[in-house]
């Protein structure tokens, strides 16, 4: 199989894009994800997939996190949790119950761990909700590479 071009039919599918954020002994860190979806309401489970080569996979091993839902115009945010600094930006963090979470994302989700599985290249992470918090507006986007912003009123 020619991965990347597997790689580039998944691309296809357009997803909305999160910073997932946590704790460590060195401070507060996170990534860009957007392989994130919800589970369960019964219990409110979400799930995080992390490709095992980064260093947060490790950290997040029962660890207490937060998906951060990014809002339309907060691209250089995705940029820069995705490896790719960002001269000048301004993280503003807040101090959740469960978990550090971005002051200005467009919804935050804090949980504590579940489960981990195995899946293959990537670990499985699933968090139990324990707060979530979320505003108006429009969301990011991802699509075939590149970002966009998900109008609030396209459902309209």
């Amino acid at each position: 199989m020619d991965l990347r071009d597997y790689r580039n039919c998944l691309g296809t599918f357009a997803t909305g894009v999160t910073v997932v954020t946590f704790n460590t002994d060195h401070g507060k860190h996170g990534f860009t994800a957007n392989s994130f979806t919800s589970v369960s309401l019964e219990p409110p489970l979400v799930l995080v997939s992390v490709n095992r080569k980064i260093k947060s996979c490790a950290y997040m091993r029962d660890n207490a996190f937060a998906v951060n839902i990014l809002r339309g115009n907060q691209q250089d945010l995705a940029l820069h949790f995705a490896g790719k600094p960002r001269e000048g930006l301004e993280i503003r963090w807040k101090e959740g119950d469960y978990a550090p979470y971005l002051a200005d994302a467009l919804a935050t989700i804090q949980c504590v761990p579940w489960k981990a599985y195995d899946g293959g290249d990537h670990v499985l992470y699933l968090g139990e909700v324990k707060h979530y918090q979320y505003d108006e507006g429009d969301a990011l986007g991802f699509f075939r590479g590149n970002f966009f912003p998900i109008s609030s009123d396209a459902g309209k």
